[in-house]
């Protein structure tokens, strides 16, 4: 079927395309920076630690709310800095995230964070966002990213709440069962990898 074009010879069949790269960091191996101690400070450390429970985080704010003390005096890794946030803050960091109630400050944040090459997300301001905190689904080993390149995280709940439904709980049974298997097979990386995808198939057409 040939294409359709507009007058300015754009293919009108083309739609808007989700351009992020997904990644899965080591958290408990990087130092997370969260400036912010109010009810999106909660939010944003309550979603890194469910994922993450040791993943290494200082949270940055003048006050706390009771919930996010609770919440970090469950987790050694996590510690509470109750001062305004300063540049210095940002040394030896990996990623930072900015939640305060003050655009103001949310923006230092940011400009300081590019200028040291720090990948940063500020809360609810797309424009000012070098990665989102999508939806998560975890079962065992396994674990899927969604996102809807800050669009919808409404839609992203739904679909995070469908594949968690779906996905059986015994998955990372089979994974590990795979992983084991994978380690008595010989010959290189290639021939590996075709048998792995022979085995896998098969499992794919028994459905």
């Amino acid at each position: 079927m040939s294409e359709i074009k507009d007058t300015n010879g754009n293919n009108s069949n083309s739609q808007e395309r989700n351009e992020l790269y997904p990644i899965f960091l080591k958290l408990h191996n990087l130092s997370v920076l969260i400036v912010g101690g109010g009810n999106v400070g909660l939010e944003k450390l309550s979603f890194l630690l469910k994922s993450s429970p040791n993943a290494k985080v200082e949270v940055v704010a003048p006050r706390f709310m009771d919930e996010l003390v609770a919440l970090a005096e469950k987790h050694p890794s996590v510690k509470l800095t109750q001062k305004k946030f300063r540049k210095k803050m940002l040394k030896k960091r990996n990623m930072v995230i900015a939640c305060t109630d003050d655009l103001k400050v949310n923006k230092r944040v940011y400009e300081l964070s590019r200028k040291r090459y720090l990948i940063c997300n500020i809360a609810d301001t797309p424009d000012l966002c070098d990665y989102y905190l999508g939806g998560i689904v975890t079962k065992g080993n396994v674990k899927i990213a969604i996102s809807t390149n800050g669009k919808s995280p409404t839609t992203a709940k739904r679909l995070r709440e469908f594949f968690e439904e779906v996905i059986p709980e015994d998955i990372n049974q089979m994974v590990q069962n795979l992983n084991d298997y994978r380690k008595t097979l010989k010959g290189d990386f290639e021939e590996k990898v075709q048998k792995m995808n022979e085995i896998t198939q098969s499992l794919k057409n028994k459905e």
